[in-house]
C-alpha cells in the first residue's frame, strides 16, 4: 500500500537558461525547458507471515527491474479520466534492516523512480481524418465536423482547427493512404511537404505513416520505405501547441481514393 509523503507528482522540475553580464546586475532570462521528473513513492508492504511478504517483495523487485522496461504509474482522480506516467526505478528498494523500516512480516520502501518523459499521458487519443473519393461534394457540412471529409480535386484547408487539450505541446503522426501526389503540412511559419514529382508522393495501396515525436521522427510506408529523402529542404515537423491551433493542410490525391489521418496524445504537467 501507499504511504503519505509521496514526492514529485505535480509540476515537472525547470531548468531556466539566462545570460549574465560583468556589467549588469543579475542576469537576462532566455529560455527554460522541463527537466526529467524525479518521483518518490512511499510503499509500505505486508505479509501474513515471512514467506508471503518474500513472495510480494519478489514480485516488487520484478516489477521495477528496468530490463523489463519502464515502469507505469497510474492517477486517477474522482473524475475518472486516469493519467499515467512512465518512469525507470532508480533505488529504494536495496533494503533496510532497521526496526522502523522493516520486521519479520512487513517492509518499508522509499521507491525513487525517474521519468525522462515528465509528461502525464491520457487514455483519449485524439483523431482526425479527412477522406478523398469521387462523387461527393468537396466539403460535406451535412455531418460532425470531426471526422472531417474532404474529396477529390487539389485539397487546401488554410484554416483547420485543431484542439489539444493538454497542457503542454503534443507531437502528431500522420497516416496518408495514397494515391497522393504531393502534400504540405503548415503550422504558422513551420511546415514540411513532399513536393510534386513524376510519380505519386504515396502510391496507390500504400500508407504513409509521419511520426513527428522526440525519439521517432520518422517518414515510412507501410512496407518499410524510408521517404525522408523526399521531403522538400529545411522540414519542420510541427508539435502542436496547447489550446486551438490553426493547421493549413495542402494536398494533390491522385486519381483513386485517398485518405488522410491526424492522431496525437494529449499530455499533461501534472495528474
Amino acid at each position: 500500500m501507499m504511504l503519505p509523503g509521496a514526492q514529485g507528482l505535480t509540476m515537472p522540475p525547470v531548468e531556466l537558461h539566462a545570460d549574465s553580464s560583468p556589467n549588469l546586475h543579475g542576469s537576462i532570462y532566455r529560455s527554460a525547458r522541463y527537466a526529467q521528473r524525479e518521483v518518490m513513492l512511499p510503499v509500505y508492504l505486508h505479509g501474513i507471515d515471512r514467506r508471503s511478504l518474500r513472495h510480494l517483495r519478489g514480485k516488487l523487485l520484478e516489477a521495477l527491474d528496468p530490463a523489463n522496461g519502464y515502469c507505469v504509474l497510474t492517477f486517477e482522480e474522482s473524475d475518472s479520466r486516469p493519467r499515467y506516467l512512465n518512469c525507470y526505478y532508480k533505488g529504494g528498494v536495496e533494503g533496510d534492516e532497521g526496526e522502523d523500516s522493516a520486521g519479520f512480516r512487513w517492509a518499508r520502501y522509499g521507491i525513487q523512480l525517474t521519468a525522462h518523459d515528465p509528461f502525464y499521458y491520457s487514455d483519449s487519443m485524439q483523431v482526425a481524418e479527412w477522406k478523398f473519393g469521387q462523387g461527393d461534394a468537396f466539403l460535406s457540412t451535412g455531418r460532425a465536423f470531426f471526422p472531417l471529409r474532404l474529396e477529390q480535386g487539389l485539397v487546401s484547408s488554410p484554416n483547420l482547427t485543431v484542439h489539444n487539450p493538454g497542457s503542454v505541446e503534443a507531437w502528431p503522426v500522420w497516416e496518408l493512404s495514397g494515391p497522393v501526389r504531393s502534400f504540405t503540412f503548415s503550422l504558422g511559419e513551420k511546415s514540411f511537404s513532399i513536393p510534386s514529382a513524376s510519380a505519386d508522393a504515396v502510391p496507390a495501396g500504400r500508407t504513409l505513416t509521419i511520426d513527428t515525436r522526440p525519439g521517432y521522427k520518422t517518414l515510412k510506408d507501410d512496407q518499410g520505405a524510408n521517404f525522408w529523402p523526399r521531403l522538400a529542404p529545411n522540414p519542420q515537423l510541427w508539435a502542436l501547441p496547447p489550446g486551438s491551433s490553426r493547421v493549413s493542410v495542402e494536398m494533390a490525391p491522385g486519381s483513386g481514393a485517398a485518405s488522410l489521418r491526424l492522431s496525437f496524445r494529449p499530455r499533461y504537467t501534472s495528474y
